[in-house]
């Protein structure tokens, strides 16, 4: 059984050849049941945590199964809020083939299916990105979405200023036109893709501020206490989902639906109907979109297996 560590995972999941995997993926389907879902108190409630098993399998290929993590008390403590581990296993034999870095495996695949959805949901001429969060998944996506739009300016916002502005040096460094947005609605209103990633409960982003055209990515809240976008971000844009899972677990969509803002009749497509052909996507270069995510094991498969292949092809 083979080990890749973060470092040689990362060096096998090049965004580029990843977002083509994840549509592949999504296109021949993968058997997925709910994720476990359990809380494990603190000593507070601010140092409660959640831990997610998350299995998937194409019988004949691969099996996948990621324990995951979650404590955002860790900010206080400089650590990291989310870890997590991934076994793949030979869908024919049940043989483990590899262990790898599952803290990578989920921010990579998170944001380039973030990119994917973006390539029939955001405007072909969209340049200007806002990301709101500075942490793991955030600092990624500028570099997934340079993979599908010809991103020329980025704005990165966080609760915490030097956060946001430590990213933005590692953005400039890497060539990026990035600056640190100060006021979030003058950037939001600014922005042709506003992408959140971040553990917020409480909203973010305001549906007043979309501005025709805007695609609005939401991919950090992935539970019902979780909240990055106010009621009217989807009273007012065209809703699309990764799966039909987020319409149980992801507060942006269930307080919608509580206060009569939105109903769950009103979703257009899941990224898997829109990599199937099924719905075309964005309509109007004045539509608003709006993308909400909580993630799925298909992808983590689709990733694992990508890495663990590469890292074959060179051994």
């Amino acid at each position: 059984m083979q080990i890749l560590d973060q470092t040689t995972t990362v060096q096998h999941l090049p965004f580029g050849p990843l977002i083509d995997s994840l549509e592949q993926m999504f296109i021949e389907g993968c058997e997925v049941p709910l994720r476990h879902n359990h809380k494990i108190a603190g000593s507070t409630p601010a140092e409660d945590g959640i831990v997610l098993l998350m299995p998937a399998w194409q019988s004949g290929k691969r099996i996948g199964i990621k324990t995951v993590s979650i404590f955002p008390g860790n900010q206080a403590k400089g650590l990291p809020g989310l870890h997590s581990v991934f076994i793949l296993y030979d869908a024919t034999t049940g043989v483990p083939l590899a262990v790898l870095d599952g803290d990578t495996i989920t921010s990579r695949r998170t944001v380039a299916a973030s990119a994917l959805a973006a390539r029939w949901l955001s405007r072909p001429d969209a340049r200007r990105l806002l990301v709101v969060g500075a942490g793991r998944v955030a600092s990624l996506l500028p570099g997934a979405y340079r993979c599908v739009r010809d991103i020329t300016r980025v704005q990165v916002w966080d609760i915490r200023p030097e956060a946001a502005q430590a990213m933005v040096e590692r953005l400039q460094g890497q060539g990026v036109d990035a600056s640190v947005a100060t006021d979030l609605e003058q950037a939001a209103r600014a922005a042709d893709i506003i992408s959140c990633a971040t553990l917020s409960t409480a909203p973010l982003i305001r549906g007043e501020w979309l501005q025709p055209g805007t695609h609005l990515d939401l991919i950090g809240g992935f539970t019902p206490a979780m909240r990055e976008s106010d009621d009217a971000c989807f009273a007012r844009g065209t809703v699309f989902v990764d799966t039909s899972e987020a319409l149980m677990k992801s507060g942006d969509i269930l307080e919608p639906i509580a206060s009569g803002a939105w109903e769950a009749a009103r979703l257009a497509a899941t990224l898997e109907d829109l990599c199937r052909g099924k719905h075309a996507g964005r309509s109007s270069a004045e539509e608003i979109t709006v993308y909400k995510a909580v993630g799925t094991a298909l992808e983590d498969v689709a990733a694992a297996s990508l890495a663990y292949d590469a890292f074959m092809a060179t051994a």
